[in-house]
């Protein structure tokens, strides 16, 4: 691979609940190589003079600032006041030491992207960055990939996202990969006819390949009795040693096959019943009924409680991952309808319950399997070949599809999914969205997907101002302004 200029990374996930992290050095580690490597040779020397302030001392490091601001530092900072005043609502030297985990991931994100498209990097690697973006940053976002000078590589499963904002896209194959070099919106048809165009040159050439052996075959028969037909015999031999050592044109790519049974089970009518709840400090109060087999939607901006609402409903019967807290701080009442069993979809994938653990140990541990049976199940979401990889190896969509396939094993009939396609590759989103059509349950999904939001029956809108309301449709710019 050739490149020119520098090159700037967005990794998948930015930051961790244990990040010990400030802003700034958030801000650094996305920084280009010189002003990083300017910026540990400054904290070098700041240790030393606070350990022996002499002459040498204080000498190296008026060096190492003369040599920050050689590499750029101080200009950087220009910059980094601008990204954090647009990410965070504070100018740099205020939000210069906030730990990165008092961030939520949306403010993470924000911040990062910011200071990459406005930094002085030509080349960017984005993985995933709309991950705990809501969509008026994803739309903002948006708008700045399709008007940068810089070139771009996203990873990206957001398909409006995709659509809206991508030139070509680059599907990566087992043998390569493959561009399409037109948008989103005739990706599926072209990818459907170039694996047509494979296949039938496959076909033909192994018709091609058993008429030519089928051939030698009948001539070294008949040579074996006949001198005259030996040099047609050795031509046909020739020929099919020619063909076969071209070989076959290329395979169709094999297509992902993720298979979700997400069956769930009948409840009362009523499976969610919330009557004057209130999310201390986040929400007024309220009340929601929600009905079996209802899809609701959950939308709002970043900060609202959207996460928080999931996860007092997985207590109201005991469903929350042991790693939260024991209670969500409200006020009201909330319950759930007979029979029904919550399971929660974790969009961080904090789940240290499921660390050091291999997918295998913990479908069988969990859901008194043989082991032939949890490799089945790890197969239908096309996780068998990790099945000996412990959780938190595990890549995000991997993470992702193990937690869905926990929440099919637990027969659980009320699903509350926070962001459940952020980490997920495009198949993987249909099937859940497939899954999704044939459960006999509940769901109450936190998304900022917009494509998968338009599969819902009716929202709830969670406002900056606090304020709780249901709507028809998903409402993604709050009146009452956003908090990211």
């Amino acid at each position: 691979m050739a490149r020119s200029g520098g090159l700037g990374v967005l990794r998948q996930f930015v930051g961790t609940v244990r990040d010990r992290r400030t802003v700034h050095d958030l801000l650094v580690s996305v920084a280009p190589d010189r002003v990083r490597a300017a910026v540990a040779e400054l904290a070098r020397a700041e240790r030393a003079l606070a350990e022996r302030d002499d002459e040498p001392a204080q000498l190296a490091y008026a060096q190492a600032l003369a040599d920050y601001g050689d590499a750029g530092g101080y200009d950087l900072e220009v910059v980094w006041d601008t990204c954090a005043t647009a990410a965070l609502g504070l100018p740099y030297p205020e939000a210069r030491d906030r730990p990165v985990r008092s961030l939520s991931g949306g403010e993470q994100k924000r911040l990062v992207l910011e200071a990459l498209l406005r930094g002085p990097d030509e080349v960017l690697l984005l993985d995933e960055p709309d991950n705990y973006l809501d969509v008026p940053a994803k739309e903002w976002l948006e708008q700045r990939l399709r008007e940068t000078r810089k070139t771009v590589l996203v990873v990206s499963h957001d398909r409006q996202l995709l659509a809206n904002a991508a030139d070509r896209i680059v599907t990566v194959e087992s043998r390569g990969v493959w561009v399409h070099g037109g948008g989103f919106d005739t990706y599926a048809r072209g990818r459907r006819d170039r694996i047509a165009r494979l296949a039938e040159r496959r076909r033909r050439w192994n018709e091609e390949h058993a008429k030519l052996r089928r051939l030698v075959h009948t001539l070294r028969q008949t040579a074996a009795n006949n001198d005259s037909v030996a040099s047609a015999y050795r031509a046909a031999r020739t020929r099919l040693a020619r063909f076969e050592e071209v070989g076959p044109p290329e395979r169709p790519p094999k297509e992902q096959n993720v298979r979700m049974r997400l069956r769930g089970g009948r409840t009362g009518k009523r499976a969610v019943i919330c009557e004057g709840l209130a999310l201390t400090g986040l929400t007024r109060p309220f009340d929601l009924e929600v009905w079996y087999g209802e899809r609701l939607g959950v939308v709002g901006a970043n900060g609202t409680g959207k996460s928080h609402l999931l996860r007092l409903l997985a207590e109201a019967a005991g469903g929350a991952p042991s790693t939260d807290p024991p209670t969500v701080p409200h006020t009201g009442s909330v319950r759930l309808g007979a029979r029904v069993v919550p399971g929660r979809f974790v969009q961080t994938h904090t789940r240290p319950d499921l660390h050091g653990r291999t997918p295998a140990e913990i479908v069988t541990g969990e859901y008194a399997m043989t082991l032939n049976e949890a490799m089945s199940a790890l197969a239908r979401y096309e996780l068998a070949a990790a099945g000996a990889q412990r959780f938190e190896t595990l890549s995000g969509g991997q993470q992702a599809r193990l937690q869905i396939l926990l929440l099919e094993l637990s027969g659980a009939t009320l699903l509350l999914l926070d962001e459940p396609t952020d980490n997920l590759d495009l198949a993987s989103a249909e099937a859940l969205q497939r899954g999704l059509d044939e459960l006999s349950g509940t769901v109450l999904a936190v998304t900022h997907d917009r494509w998968f939001a338009a599969d819902l029956d009716r929202y709830l809108v969670l406002g900056t101002d606090g304020t709780v309301r249901e709507s028809a449709e998903p409402v993604w710019h709050d009146t009452a302004g956003s908090r990211a």
